[in-house]
Parts: C-alpha cells; structure tokens; sequence
C-alpha cells in the first residue's frame, strides 16, 4: 500500500494536478460554491479531549472548530480553505511536546490554538517558536510564559516571539481575587494552598503578594498532589487556624472534593479559585460547593452583546459539549490566526506566501479586531491588552457572576 500511494502522489505530481507548498496545500476540487482551486491551511488545537479536565478541552475544541467554519462559510479569506487539527494532550506535558512536533511537521499547520495548562505549554513553547509557528493560547495565565520569571521584580522580558493568548496574566487574575475576596467579600485571614503545578503555584503566589498588600493575613499555606482526593489532613490544619477563606491555586477535579471535605470537617467558609475552577463541572463534583467563589477571565459571555452571534452559532452546530470557560477565548485565539492568514495573503497580491509561518507571525503584531470577548490585540509580550475579570459565586449549583472589573495593581 506504501509503495502504490507513493507512486500515486508522484503521478500526480509530473502531471501537476497536486501542488504542495511550505504553507499550504492547493485544492483544485470545486467546493459546491463555485469557488474551487484554494489553499488548505490547517490549525491545530491542543487541548485535554479525555480525562479529568476534558470538559474544559472539548469546549475549547469545539469553538475553535466554529471559527473555521464561520471562516469557511463566510469565505473570509479569499483562496483559503481553513482545516482544523485537534490533538488530545491528556493534560500531561510530554504529551504536548509531542503534540506540538506532530503539528510541526505538518506544512500545512500555520498556527496553533492552545493549550489549556501553563505547565503543558511550557513543554510547547521552545519547539514552536524554535519552528517559527505561531501558538495563541484561550487559558494559560502563567505571567512568566510571557515576560519571564523577571516580571516578579519589574524585568519583565518577552520569552518566545511565537506565543500570544486571548487569556490575561496571573498577576491580573490574582490580584483581581485578592481585591475581591480582601473588599467585596470581607475576608481578612486566608488560608492558602496551591497544587503544585506551574498554573496553580504562580496564582497562589500572585494572590498572596496582592492579598497581603491590601493588608489581609495568610494564616497558613500548604501544596498538595493534584492527583488526590483525600484532604482530611490538610481541612484539620484549616481548621485550627480561623481561617476566613480558602483560596486555592489549582484546577476543578481536586478543588472539588477539597471544598466538600472542608464544610464536612464544619467549617463554613468559601474556598475560592481561579478560573481553572470555573466550570459546571465543579459544582456537580461538590455536594457543598455552595457559596464558593472563582474568577474568570472577561466577562461571562452571555452578558455580551459581541458575543451573541458566537452563542447562537454554536447551539446551532449542535456540539454535544457546552463552550465552558474558554469557549469565546477560544474563538477569539482562532480568529486572530485567521485574521493574520488575511493580512498575511492581503499583503502578497492575494495568495498566501510561500513561507506562511513566517508571514503569519509578522501579521500577529498587527492583528486588531473585535472579538467575542472584545477587542482583540496583543501587547510586546504577546499578552491580550483585554485585563478584564470577572468573580463568580455558587448559586443554587451553578456559578453566578457576582462582579467585573480591572485590578488596581500596584
């Protein structure tokens, strides 16, 4: 079978009825719609589609998956066919890295949706951008996959020219959770855990040094293994402190049970997350998840007016999969690679160049429009100029929006 297609391909070669390019590849079928003779180009998604967090990957899948179609549908770049090539990382960091070699060698890929961790995205990062390949994350908030471990001390310095995202920075997320907690909420003395891993460690950090500031007190701290479910031993420790809150750096699968096994030790009080809590599977995993808090990047789509035609359109597809957190982060981040294939066959007499990865990473820095979250542009880390947050709370078992706004940082 190898050798027939490989001389089927050469076939088609000499005969030139099959061309092939470093940015694309040409399709002379007619498309139904008169149109016939378009470049296919590829983006790739990365994101969990099995295990604990899939609820959050799948949304993302899927509304990348609807930004190629509205794309296709509209013919919004005249002689691209957009495809889409979703990869499941499993959550798992090696996974990504191999991910992110499989979407390399594919000539056609021209950018890269994802992925959902900061920790799978640090194994990402380096091989993309060494390939020049544009990746544009919905959800990493980890400050340092942009500006370094310098941004600590005010040395912030660009990592990697390929790395955008439609998600704001820890230091925006904490900072807002902080401000929220310590002013709206009235919470004065936090106990703080995070779960070990790159996304969970640096909110913590964040939240600690903006909480702090404002003048509350971190009554004690711990790590624990996001992979366990009993936190009996730790909830004991809590409880000897008075604390007022428990914030928690880290995702739904462990925040879940460590809430529930908090109110069962008796202790009333809210554990409160970032946005890797944000889901409605949190609240179908925790009995007592009443009163809680997580905050979330943007605003809560459905109080978007720029959001309305997104929403109608993906109940109209009819995904199995509800968008979740990052369904309009998500088409934004595949919309901005769209964008950038525009301007990148715009400014080449209407034909993609012959280096499209290259074209399409000059084109980000340039990239502007208005998106399902809001205007949609980068800064000179590659970071959204969109810092907007929004605070959530558990409400009769679904997460409610309680407040929106920008942090004060200091």
């Amino acid at each position: 079978m190898r050798q027939r297609s490989l001389m089927a391909i050469t076939a088609a070669l000499a005969a030139g009825s099959l061309t092939l390019t470093a940015c694309g590849s040409r399709d002379d079928s007619s498309d139904g719609s008169g149109g016939g003779d378009k470049t296919t180009v590829v983006i790739g998604v990365d994101a969990p589609l099995t295990g604990d967090l899939s609820a959050l990957g799948l949304g993302i899948r899927n509304s990348a998956d609807l930004a190629v179609k509205i794309a296709n549908k509209e013919e919004y770049v005249k002689g691209v066919e957009f495809e889409l090539e979703p990869l499941d990382d499993q959550a798992q960091p090696s996974v990504g890295q191999q991910n992110a070699q499989k979407f390399i060698s594919n000539k056609n890929v021209l950018g890269v949706v994802g992925p959902l961790n900061s920790s799978v995205s640090q194994q990402m990062q380096k091989p993309l951008n060494d390939a020049g390949l544009v990746q544009v994350s919905p959800a990493n908030t980890g400050t340092e996959l942009t500006q370094g471990d310098g941004w600590k001390t005010g040395n912030s310095v660009r990592q990697f020219k390929t790395f955008f995202r439609t998600a704001t920075t820890d230091e925006i997320q904490g900072a807002f959770a902080a401000e929220y907690l310590y002013t709206k909420a009235g919470k004065k003395k936090v106990y703080l855990i995070d779960d070990q891993k790159t996304y969970g460690a640096g909110l913590a950090a964040s939240f600690k040094t903006n909480f702090t500031k404002l003048g509350g007190t971190i009554v004690g701290s711990d790590h624990i293994n996001p992979d366990d479910r009993d936190f009996n031993a730790v909830v004991a420790k809590i409880k000897k402190t008075g604390a007022e809150a428990l914030y928690y750096g880290g995702e739904y699968p462990a925040a879940a049970p460590l809430s529930q096994q908090l109110k069962d030790s008796g202790q009333n009080i809210p554990l409160m997350g970032g946005d890797g809590i944000y889901s409605a599977e949190y609240p179908k995993l925790n009995k007592k998840a009443e009163g809680d808090l997580a905050t979330s990047v943007g605003k809560p789509v459905e109080q978007l007016d720029s959001a309305k035609d997104f929403i109608k359109n993906y109940e109209a597809e009819g995904y199995e999969d509800d968008y979740e957190a990052y369904g309009g982060l998500t088409y934004d981040a595949a919309w901005s690679l769209i964008e950038a294939v525009k301007l990148a066959v715009e400014g080449n007499d209407g034909e993609l160049p012959s280096d499209g990865r290259k074209a399409v990473l000059d084109a980000m820095s340039k990239v502007k429009f208005d998106g399902v979250t809001g205007t949609i542009s980068f800064d000179e880390f590659g970071d959204t100029t969109n810092t907007m947050m929004t605070a959530y709370k558990v409400k009769n078992n679904a997460w409610a929006p309680e407040h929106s706004g920008s942090p004060q940082l200091s």
